[in-house]
């Protein structure tokens, strides 16, 4: 029998994920009938290998069109490679868009079963979770009002109640704890560092804060155009990342420089020649 403790968790093989850019509506209809509407292409990711065990905590580091999203977006089966492969073991947790996936008239209580069964869970299993989500959310009495009455705030605190409470296997999470006040997201947190330390879940994290991945997380991944430039420790991968943003953003700055000086000294210029 093959021991499942040397199964990788999350795998990728060379993949690559190529979108179809059309320049209009029109195009994109005649796309559907014929195969040789020429459009151009962009990969969002390109050419990527990397494996996550179980019970790794890593950290998912890039700037917004690195190509983090539709890497999740294919470990959630959401979107698939267009060449190469992708392997997932265990049931997938992704606190990704945390108000989506309800039912806008159905009460908060009865989107606990609604969503609960689109993740896979039977309704005996939600109904031991029921009490703990409940207690979790903090809504009170909204929990029996329909979800349409609900702020974005209220949807994103019963989305994360739902999720980590249904004993995920591989749980992904992307800046969702950000939810709600203070006190919520601290309890948020401790969620998470309970879930990653004492309920042997694969945990990836995909967020902009390097001193907060440091928390949770001991490697990581930096992405740039849709490709993987680092995989190490979670130390090196943060040094890096914040290299290489702090070097972004000083070449970027010292492109506006550059560009604010040839307009004035063009002014100059053109001020000079009309007192001519």
């Amino acid at each position: 029998m093959e021991d499942n403790n040397t199964k990788t968790a999350i795998s990728f093989r060379h993949v690559t994920k190529t979108y179809k850019l059309y320049k209009d509506d029109k195009q994109r209809f005649r796309a559907i009938f014929f195969k040789n509407v020429k459009c151009k292409q962009r990969k969002a990711i390109n050419d990527v290998s990397f494996d996550v065990m179980p019970r790794e905590a890593v950290a998912l580091f890039g700037r917004n069109g690195a190509g983090k999203s539709t890497l999740l977006k294919m470990i959630t089966q959401v979107t698939y490679p267009s060449s190469g492969e992708v392997e997932v073991n265990g049931r997938v947790s992704a606190l990704l868009e945390l108000t989506a996936g309800f039912d806008p008239e159905f009460t908060g209580r009865e989107n606990i079963y609604f969503r609960g069964n689109l993740l896979g869970l039977k309704e005996e299993d939600v109904r031991e979770l029921e009490p703990q989500i409940i207690e979790f959310a903090e809504l009170g009495d909204y929990m029996d009002q329909p979800v349409r009455t609900y702020s974005s705030g209220m949807k994103a605190r019963l989305g994360f109640a739902i999720n980590v409470s249904i004993h995920p296997e591989i749980l992904i999470v992307d800046e969702a704890l950000s939810v709600g006040d203070k006190s919520f997201r601290k309890k948020c947190k401790e969620k998470i560092r309970e879930l990653v330390e004492d309920e042997n879940v694969t945990f990836l994290f995909v967020t902009h804060s390097t001193a907060v991945a440091e928390e949770f997380c001991t490697r990581g991944l930096v992405m740039k155009k849709g490709k993987l430039i680092f995989d190490g420790g979670i130390s090196e991968a943060a040094a890096f990342y914040d290299e290489m943003i702090e070097r972004e953003d000083a070449e970027k700055a010292e492109r506006r420089r550059k560009k604010r000086e040839r307009r004035l000294a063009e002014k100059r210029a053109l001020e000079k020649k009309e007192t001519l």
